[in-house]
């Protein structure tokens, strides 16, 4: 083979120009070097690259084999899958990594101590990079489905993070550029990097689906190092089905809403929803599409599921801007099916944006996110089991519950067969403060702490929350408690917990030897 040919076998050929260099997974990974952060688009296993970092894996494997150390900090929009964190963690290759995961074996490792995990709030964590709170970016590593010879790319399932980190990137960037994602997807993406203090700009948006930004990245041609050709499918994450419990949360959270649209807190037209991940927020979604008088939903989120997509196909949902298409991949490949249903009605931003306080208060938004715990007085806890064990990171609950209209959190009432309750006298860990939150809902009831003091929160949560199994054991806390503002006994505050941990049943506290 000529030199010629072998030039053009390396080369990425793009609208007849030549342009970007073909290189391997593997080839990309040996760039990688110990001590080097790398930042990755996606947002969730959405979007993530998967075929570069599987082969960081079997470096940081062949490097502790022959004794020499190998680790790297890692910078994301949101979680990744098992070809990242997962494979990345079990090899003892991650040192640092921010600002959220899901990943099971990443959790192992991380609450073994063996990995400085940074959890941040999501809507933040572009906007700390830039300030340099996080250290050097040395490499970018972004997941495309076409790209262009002057240097804009098209990103696949999510935002993220990508055009901070390919603009900070200060060694060079890899694409991977996945065929199995379509590039009819092309104008789905709202990409728009807000400037940094000061004077800072508006971020001009007044509605769900405003647009105001590119459908691509611009990336400095000189800056990419390669592209990795490959077609890997996302690694989609399918939640539990639905069940009686969910089914009551969303049914008791459909049914305060249409109240408050009653009362006129609402608007007739209603206002954009954001809701968190996982089984609980499908049955709320599910139940408010139902509901007779619900009119057509916008939602303005972080993360777009099944039931969204499910709702948009039958015009439930109207509208939708999201960070991230979370959803499986058979719902995936029907919107690119559908592009042209589609491209009017849904916005994929970056996390910055579909975060963005600023935004968020703007539009109104109700948000309701999924809670581990919540207390007598209204903390919620999203992240830790028993105050020590990392569940998985506060997200984007905090930017959403912080600034909406309307701040809710559901969970069920208990756990584990009945020997945790989800009602506490104090949160093992608090990710939100008494001050963020406004409705707590389990498939008990609702209770609504708007105007309430500490104490009138307390009776209200224990009367409309909690199991009955545990009523009398919360109301019993009240009675052995310091009376003030709030009403404490500080020896019993986790009384709960510590009885969970020694006996296996919260059933068994005994708040009598704390009198």
């Amino acid at each position: 083979m000529s030199n010629f040919a072998q030039i053009l076998e390396n080369c990425v050929i793009l609208k007849g120009f030549m342009a970007f260099t073909r290189i391997t997974a593997a080839e990309a990974a040996a760039l990688i070097k110990n001590g080097d952060n790398i930042g990755l688009s996606g947002f969730t296993p959405a979007g993530t690259p998967k075929a570069v970092t599987a082969e960081i894996a079997k470096i940081a494997h062949a490097e502790h084999e022959a004794g020499h150390p190998y680790q790297i900090g890692i910078f994301t929009g949101a979680s990744t899958g098992q070809s990242c964190d997962g494979v990345l963690s079990d090899e003892q290759a991650i040192r640092y990594r921010a600002p959220y995961t899901t990943n099971s074996t990443f959790r192992k490792h991380v609450n073994a101590g063996e990995i400085a995990y940074n959890d941040i709030h999501l809507g933040m964590m572009a906007q700390d990079l830039r300030y340099g709170f996080l250290g050097q970016v040395d490499w970018a590593i972004l997941e495309v489905c076409a790209i262009e010879e002057d240097g804009k790319v098209y990103l696949t399932a999510a935002g993220g993070i990508s055009p901070t980190v390919a603009r900070l990137a200060q060694k060079g960037i890899i694409l991977e550029l996945n065929a199995f994602h379509s590039p009819k997807s092309k104008g789905l993406h709202d990409v728009y990097e807000p400037l940094d203090p000061p004077c800072r700009k508006p971020i001009p948006i007044e509605k769900v689906t405003d647009r105001i930004g590119t459908p691509y990245l611009q990336l400095d041609p000189k800056k990419v190092v390669g592209v990795v050709e490959c077609n890997i499918p996302d690694e989609a994450r399918s939640f539990k089905d639905a069940d009686p419990i969910t089914d009551k949360i969303g049914e008791n959270v459909a049914n305060f809403l249409m109240g408050e649209k009653k009362r006129g807190i609402i608007p007739p037209n209603f206002l954009p929803f954001q809701s968190g991940v996982g089984t609980t927020a499908n049955a709320i979604l599910f139940a408010l599409g139902s509901n007779p008088e619900m009119p057509q939903m916008e939602v303005y989120t972080e993360v777009l599921q099944n039931a969204i997509v499910d709702l948009m196909f039958q015009e439930k949902v109207k509208c939708a801007s999201t960070c991230s298409l979370t959803v499986t991949n058979d719902k995936l490949l029907s919107i690119y099916d559908n592009i042209d249903f589609f491209k009017d009605k849904l916005v994929l931003r970056q996390s910055e944006i579909s975060n963005n306080a600023e935004v968020i208060r703007r539009l109104g938004l109700i948000a309701i996110n999924t809670a581990i715990e919540v207390d007598l007085y209204g903390h919620a806890n999203s992240t830790q089991i028993c105050g020590t064990k990392m569940m998985n990171g506060i997200g984007g609950s905090g930017d959403f519950e912080r600034n909406a209209f309307l701040s809710i959190f559901t969970c069920s009432s208990v756990a584990k067969g009945g020997a945790i309750s989800a009602i506490v006298p104090f949160c093992s860990h608090v990710d939100h403060t008494e001050h963020d939150v406004n409705i707590i809902v389990t498939e008990q009831g609702v209770a609504d702490l708007r105007g309430k003091s500490p104490i009138e929160r307390a009776h209200a949560i224990i009367e409309n929350c909690a199991h009955p199994d545990y009523k009398q054991l919360l109301w019993d806390y009240l009675k052995i408690s310091q009376k003030g503002q709030s009403w404490h006994n500080l020896a019993a505050t986790h009384a709960f917990h510590d009885t969970f941990i020694k006996e296996g049943d919260m059933h068994k506290v005994d708040f009598s030897k704390f009198a």
